[in-house]
């Protein structure tokens, strides 16, 4: 159950350094080996999921250093890269949403497996980010970090981190709107 849990996220948050998906799977397997040997040296001063994508991010580190590859992520500038964020011309004066967001309530089995589909393409989105927000998006969102840990882990300063989070949800927001506007469309035009 721990590795259906957390591997995926493990293997995504491995590219980002390593950059190669097969090396990132190695590094992942590795990580669970090293966590079967050292379970026992587990502490409990963090919460378990921190402490295996500890060892991952030292590993995979490791080998990018080792094969002359390793680079920092890098710090994203407050202005930089804006037409991922949510425009602007989405909020009315006093920052309220014209237009909010599609909804997702209502579960039924039609919705639940629209959902897993939903799940498979946010997944692909996250295969795409730039490394930076990906890493981030994976500690936060999808393993449930919090942000002091994803900072320590990522070393990166708590603005940027907010930065790099919030261009992550925007790119996967506008993408999910994308994918709904597509499908409404399609519905239209079956009918």
């Amino acid at each position: 159950m721990l590795v259906e849990r957390h591997h995926r996220a493990l293997v995504g948050l491995a590219q980002t350094i390593v950059k190669n998906r097969a090396t990132a799977e190695d590094v992942a397997q590795e990580t669970w080996v090293a966590v079967i040997a050292n379970i026992r040296k587990f502490e409990g001063k963090s919460a378990f999921s921190t402490w295996i994508i500890a060892i991952l991010l030292n590993k995979a580190k490791t080998y990018a250093k080792r094969e002359g590859r390793y680079t920092v992520l890098l710090e994203e500038e407050h202005g930089a890269d804006e037409e991922d964020a949510v425009s602007a011309s989405r909020f009315d004066n006093s920052d309220h949403w014209i237009e909010p967001p599609s909804s997702f309530d209502g579960l039924n089995p039609e919705r639940i497996f629209a959902g897993r589909q939903l799940w498979k393409h946010v997944s692909d989105v996250i295969d795409l980010l730039p490394p930076a927000q990906k890493a981030v998006v994976i500690m936060r969102d999808v393993e449930g970090s919090d942000a002091a840990e994803t900072c320590k882990l990522l070393q990166l300063t708590p603005a940027n981190q907010r930065i790099l989070l919030h261009r992550a949800r925007a790119r996967i927001r506008n993408e999910i709107e994308n994918l709904l506007r597509d499908k409404s469309k399609s519905l239209i035009t079956q009918a």
